[in-house]
């Protein structure tokens, strides 16, 4: 087995056995918003966290709104291809998350 493919392996071990939690349960520890918003400060830069809330938006326009996505991406100053990659996960995608959360927020 070459060496790289050897080190792969070793680090993956590695990494797995320091996991205790992983993100999706750390996340659920979370006890109020201050403490969401500490957590994203540690956890992403602050270009990252810019990213999740420009998407965030999209898909809260998206769902609430009839613009179109050339509308949603001007009036948010994000581009186009960053609305049509909310779209496809708010409406194509398996996963549903955008949906559960945004119909929670709307009852």
């Amino acid at each position: 087995m070459p060496f790289f493919t050897l080190q792969c392996i070793n680090i993956v071990i590695h990494y797995d056995a320091m996991k205790k939690y992983k993100l999706n349960e750390s996340l659920l520890l979370l006890k109020n918003k201050k403490e969401v918003d500490e957590f994203l400060r540690d956890l992403c830069t602050p270009a990252e966290r810019k990213a999740l809330e420009e998407r965030w938006a999209v898909a809260q326009f998206l769902y609430d709104s009839k613009l179109s996505y050339r509308d949603i991406a001007s009036k948010l100053k994000t581009s186009t291809t960053t609305v049509t990659r909310v779209a496809r996960f708010l409406t194509n995608e398996p996963y549903k998350g955008y949906q559960k959360i945004l119909k929670r927020i709307n009852k």
